[in-house]
């Protein structure tokens, strides 16, 4: 089989292609051929910033071939998508059953991979925003693939006015597609009027203003690996909180929440209520330009890798 990998840190030129024989599944593992590849930010980081090379993992979404000893949740031939912590820039890919959940008749696998993980992590940090009908939220990174969908399930969760932040403006008009009643761009003084939410997947120099977009009491929710520092003073002034949010924890410490998460996700797409986006699909020889595509910030939704 073909896979992508790395021999050393720098940005999208160090992918190559090599072949590589098919994995065996072992205890509790499915082992997927796929036809869907999510290209996500933090492996996109971990490419240019690790000191060692490691696995290109993340979601997959394709047809199971064979499964481990102690699999009975999944047969050869379902079809399923979930979070591979190993090799997953591959025709073939290993994924704990634990992490898998089945894709419905109808939806493609290049629905699944821009729903499903993307679509977890924006459930997550909602919820963990604790979001009151009527309520104004701030989106940033609104055009991500993680953003786009946060900015759809704040408003199906209540909230009355929506802002997401981005990059440039080339984003706004899709940004406005998706439902948002304003957009800014990070280089704004001013965001706006106050927001009483805001869920931040950029980090670093991006907290403070984001904090300064908060309402009295408002709440920061920050889930991206981009680190940064808020000043505590900021919080104090207004009585404003920041809350941390993972989602390997939320999998591994409380699966019956992570699934209902996912049937609601699959809920609301089915019904046509929450639409992914995918900004392109290349085939797996082309990781370097889905990369490239990350890296400068300029795709609008999920960025997918094909075999």
């Amino acid at each position: 089989m073909r896979r992508v990998r790395y021999e050393h840190s720098g940005g999208p030129e160090v992918l190559f292609l090599e072949e590589a024989p098919v994995p065996v599944p072992g205890a509790g593992e499915l082992l997927v051929r796929a036809e869907a590849i999510g290209v996500t930010l933090p492996v996109v980081r971990k490419v240019r910033e690790s000191r060692e090379p490691i696995a290109l993992g993340g979601e997959i979404a394709g047809e199971v071939i064979a499964v481990g000893e102690g699999v009975t949740a999944y047969a050869p031939g379902d079809r399923v998508t979930g979070l591979v912590f190993g090799h997953g820039y591959a025709d073939y890919a290993l994924l704990d059953q634990a992490m898998a959940s089945p894709v419905p008749d109808g939806a493609s696998a290049t629905d699944a991979v821009a729903l499903v993980r993307s679509g977890l992590v924006a459930y997550g940090a909602l919820d963990a925003a604790r979001p009151e009908q009527g309520e104004a939220a701030l989106v940033t990174a609104a055009a991500s693939g993680v953003g786009h969908l946060a900015l759809q399930l704040a408003r199906l969760r209540g909230a009355s006015r929506v802002v997401g932040a981005v990059s440039g403006p080339a984003k706004a008009d899709f940004v406005r597609s998706l439902g948002a009643d304003e957009v800014v761009t990070y280089e704004e003084e001013a965001w706006g009027e106050p927001v009483d939410y805001a869920l931040d997947a950029v980090g670093g120099e991006l907290l403070s203003p984001a904090v300064r977009a908060l309402a009295p009491h408002g709440r920061l929710v920050a889930y991206s690996s981009g680190g940064g520092t808020v000043q505590a003073y900021d919080l104090l002034v207004g009585a404003k909180s920041v809350i941390g949010f993972q989602m390997a924890l939320i999998a591994r410490g409380k699966p019956e929440l992570y699934e209902t998460w996912r049937q609601e996700l699959w809920r609301l797409f089915s019904g046509g209520a929450l639409r992914p986006a995918v900004h392109a699909a290349f085939a797996l020889d082309d990781a370097a330009k889905a990369h490239a595509v990350i890296e400068a910030r300029s795709n609008l939704g999920k960025v997918v890798l094909i075999p």
